[in-house]
């Protein structure tokens, strides 16, 4: 196993954190695009989606938009604010474009029972939740002293002795 020394596994709090800004940032964007659509009404409206392009500007475009950060950056804009980054759980490189896809409709089945797949990163020994696990990724952070680092299977990019 091949030991990353600068690096820790991101736990459950930061990672609340970073989603929480993930939030913010998309609904700054997409509610007065909603507002300006659908009207002050979007919020009165019983339905699950208000039309085509609720449906677009809700789920369709922030998909896109969090596959490509995780391809392209690593992170969302909430995970770089908190300075971590999800890489693959075996080598410490930078995730497949299959992997990113597969992690984010694995968050469906972390949601599913009572968001248990995601308060398992409070538990696990890697802080994975089920979404990591299924997509084979690990989300990692800068060192805090004492704390036990990074390990993984094989050496990788992150891995290498150029960030250790």
């Amino acid at each position: 196993m091949v030991a990353m020394k600068n690096f820790e596994y991101a736990g459950f709090w930061i990672r609340v954190f970073a989603t929480l800004i993930d939030a913010v940032l998309i609904l700054v964007i997409t509610l007065p695009i909603l507002i300006w659509i659908y009207g002050i009404e979007y919020f009165h409206s019983e339905t699950l989606i208000a039309g085509v392009w609720d449906f677009l500007l809700s789920w369709v475009f922030p998909a896109i938009a969090v596959i490509l950060f995780w391809i392209y950056r690593s992170a969302t804009p909430g995970k770089i604010a908190v300075r971590a980054r999800i890489v693959d759980a075996k080598t410490g490189r930078h995730l497949t474009t299959a992997q990113c896809i597969g992690r984010y409709f694995a968050y469906f089945i972390s949601i599913l029972p009572l968001m248990l797949g995601f308060i398992w990163v409070g538990f696990d020994r890697r802080k994975q939740g089920w979404h990591d696990k299924l997509a084979g990724t690990v989300v990692i952070k800068e060192k805090k002293l004492g704390r036990e680092p990074v390990k993984f299977e094989k050496e990788g990019e992150w891995g290498s002795n150029r960030y250790s």
